[in-house]
């Protein structure tokens, strides 16, 4: 029987490991750059996505070498948004992670060109993988879930639709571009690096959107439901903010539905993978028991 909890412990040591390795050190100039990138990082964090892409090339019998990188780039990525999120001009948050955020720490325009300094190293590190890994693919892929299309665009519509009227339509367009495309580019990007088929990466992508979105309303709830202490950042900030959520427009119950569903969807997208699908399933169902 597959037990998650010393998988995950495993596959973050994995990922953290790399990161410490890889990310340029803090004494290298501009320091203070570094610093922050790192402080950012390395401040925790589950490494959900990295792990989802290994997971992902596990499940379609893959190396797992490409999907790592791979993996961590998207990590970076992921850092910087949240980076940018936090800022005054965004949520303006004091605290992620449990920990100081990147501008109390370091002042807003460091914590704003870490975030950017991030993003950057996230495509290079994916430009510099052998061409076996389909490099430049792996690129347009992040690229797509990165932009106007993808998390910036639903950046930009959660911003807009705070203290808007309730839209259905709204909640979910800004959950999709916003969390769930990158948790769908985490599965489809470890497929890509390990030279999966097309069939196996559209598959894999039809399960990272479902349990994407599943992601983002488990967030909606622990939000409305937890602790500061538990969640590690503020709780009751989207309602204060006006924020489009399922709980605010769907209610605390039908959201928790609509979170077992979308997981359910994710599952069946399973069938049929050549390799060991157990991590993938078993990370279905922690998205929505999780604490934090």
């Amino acid at each position: 029987m597959f037990e998650l909890a010393p998988y995950l412990r495993k596959q973050q040591v994995r990922v953290d490991a790399f990161l410490k390795a890889a990310l340029p050190p803090v004494t290298t100039r501009p320091a203070l750059l570094h610093k922050a990138m790192t402080y950012s990082v390395l401040a925790g964090g589950k490494r959900f996505r990295p792990i989802l892409a290994l997971a992902a090339a596990q499940a379609c019998g893959r190396p797992e070498a490409a999907a790592l990188t791979a993996g961590a780039a998207l990590e970076l990525l992921h850092t910087y948004t949240l980076i940018h999120d936090d800022l005054p001009c965004m949520d303006d948050d004091d605290l992620r992670r449990g920990k100081p955020t990147c501008h109390i720490v370091f002042g807003e325009a460091n914590a704003l060109l870490a975030g950017d300094a991030l993003q950057t190293l996230a495509f290079l590190w994916l430009a510099a993988l052998p061409a076996a890994a389909s490099p430049a693919r792996l690129v347009a892929e992040l690229a797509r879930a990165a932009g106007s299309q993808g998390v910036i665009g639903g950046q930009v519509e959660d911003l807009l639709a705070e203290g808007s009227r309730p839209s259905a339509a709204r909640l979910r367009y800004i959950h999709v571009h916003k969390t769930a495309v990158l948790i769908e580019a985490a599965v489809r990007l470890g497929a890509i690096a390990g030279g999966a088929s097309e069939p196996q990466i559209r598959q894999l992508g039809r399960y990272g959107l479902a349990l994407g979105l599943a992601f983002q309303i488990a967030d909606d709830i622990l939000n409305a439901t937890s602790t500061p202490e538990a969640l590690g950042k503020p709780v009751g900030s989207d309602q204060a903010r006006g924020k489009l959520t399922y709980v605010a427009v769907h209610g605390l119950p039908a959201s928790r539905r609509m979170a077992r569903s979308l997981v359910r969807q994710a599952q069946a997208a399973l069938k049929d993978l050549p390799g060991p699908s157990a991590p993938l399933h078993a990370l279905a169902d922690y998205v929505i028991c999780r604490k934090n």
